[in-house]
């Protein structure tokens, strides 16, 4: 714990830029978590919920919880959710609940969402897992202000039962948080607009395979450009196997298996190519995905998307 504290004290004592989203490596699964508008579009009350422990055998590693859900009215144009996330990186805790709105344009075979989120953002440092080397340290001392913020996100999203393509930004309006007061100046975490832009297909191989291509990119201020590549095969309509590439070094496998017509288990398993590779036992995620059909859609058996 006093190495994790040794490397978040430069971040408290400036203002932070870089990458402050949590990172999952099933975002083709529930794309909620990164793009409004995509609320509604499995034309069903979809509830998703995905585990992440990353970088496994580091102590105060991320772990990250995510949680959404998201339905179609019965107006066929509008799409109602919920998404909700609480990250732990060793000792300061970041959380999040968003509402979120889209609106469909309807087209013979495809459609095209605009969506919007709004809602609250909170980070604090739990100070029970904190031992410093001085209790009169002014950090430790230091009373932390505008631990919660409000803030949005906007995102466009054109798909039909075989591809999608979409384009979102997050943290619209870049608050302050987090604000201490070290030696009568004010420090504080600047949250940064992030930028992405997804696209996938499925396309059938034979009766029993279907093949699912993905990318990811994501781009914020002073921090690299990501993409993350996805290759995936559908079997019998029952399990995706898939593997990714993101260029930050990682490599990541992954599974899906389609219980039942509703449900769905996800588990993937990332392995770091770089410089942590031997600091590490690699990353964990796990999901469950459920599929209600209380709107009275005709829901389509397996979904792609």
């Amino acid at each position: 714990m006093k190495k994790i504290l040794l490397l978040l004290i430069p971040f408290l004592a400036c203002e932070l830029f870089a990458q402050q989203d949590p990172l999952f490596s099933q975002y083709m699964f529930n794309k909620l978590a990164v793009n409004p508008a995509y609320a509604g579009s499995r034309e069903a009350l979809s509830i998703d919920a995905i585990y992440r422990y990353q970088w496994v055998n580091i102590p105060g590693a991320p772990q990250t919880f995510s949680g959404s859900l998201h339905s179609p009215l019965s107006n066929p144009h509008i799409g109602l959710g919920i998404n909700m996330y609480n990250d732990l990186i060793g000792a300061t805790i970041n959380q999040g609940a968003m509402a979120t709105f889209s609106y469909r344009i309807l087209f013979p075979g495809s459609k095209l969402a605009f969506g919007l989120q709004a809602g609250i953002k909170y980070s604090d440092i739990l100070w029970s897992k904190v031992n410093p080397y001085d209790k009169e340290d002014p950090l430790y001392l230091a009373e932390m202000k505008n631990r919660a913020v409000p803030d949005a996100n906007f995102g466009i999203y054109y798909y039909s039962n075989k591809y999608y393509i979409g384009i979102s930004s997050k943290q619209l309006k870049q608050n302050q948080m987090g604000i201490v007061n070290i030696n009568g100046k004010d420090q504080f975490t600047k949250l940064l607009r992030h930028f992405y832009g997804m696209a996938g297909a499925a396309l059938p191989v034979s009766d029993n395979v279907v093949f699912r291509p993905s990318v990811l990119a994501k781009f914020v201020k002073n921090a690299p450009p990501q993409l993350d590549l996805n290759l995936s095969l559908l079997l019998a309509d029952v399990i995706w196997i898939g593997a990714s590439y993101r260029t930050e070094k990682a490599l990541s496998v992954m599974t899906e298996f389609l219980a039942t017509r509703n449900l769905r288990i996800g588990y993937a398993y990332d392995i770091w190519l770089n410089e942590l590779q031997i600091h590490n036992k690699g990353s964990h995620e796990v999901r469950l995905g459920v599929d209600l059909d209380v709107v009275r859609f005709r829901m389509v058996t397996p979904r792609y998307f």
